[in-house]
């Protein structure tokens, strides 16, 4: 019953037959015939008969960090907030970021001594723990209005 019903499709996809227009447009409309030249992001790849590499293989966000480790640049800031003491209004622990918002998580001063507990920082103000009290600001370093076309 399944070949029943399938046959009219298989008769159907062997009468359509890819002319030479329709393979070119293909070809054609492809990211590295606009662009002239594969993005750099990709690695070039292993030769043949040889095990890949993480520089040769990586790709997008993975291979900017392997990059970063070759130069010696810590790409993403994995180290912990400054939890040695309670941060104040007037001497806050600062929050480095690119982006004019940021999600941290507070797990109090001394370390541990709460829940770990979320909080968004913005740009604007300074946010506090309603657990600890300690007072977090953010350290922007982006540009002004990089997200102003969305």
């Amino acid at each position: 019953m399944l070949r029943a019903a399938l046959r009219p499709a298989t008769v159907a996809a062997r009468s359509v037959r890819p002319t030479a227009s329709t393979v070119a447009r293909a070809l054609s409309t492809s990211a590295i015939r606009r662009s002239g030249a594969p993005p750099a992001i990709f690695g070039e790849g292993a030769k043949p008969g040889e095990v890949p590499t993480d520089f040769n293989q990586s790709t997008g966000l993975e291979r900017l960090q392997v990059l970063g480790e070759v130069e010696g640049v810590d790409v993403f800031d994995l180290n912990p907030l400054d939890s040695s003491r309670i941060g104040t209004k007037v001497d806050p622990i600062k929050v480095f970021s690119w982006e004019p918002e940021r999600t941290i998580g507070c797990t109090g001063a001394p370390s541990e001594s709460h829940e770990l507990l979320w909080m968004k920082l913005t740009k604007e103000k300074q946010r506090r723990c309603p657990e600890c009290g300690s007072v977090y600001q953010l350290d922007f370093h982006g540009e002004e209005h990089a997200h102003a076309h969305h």
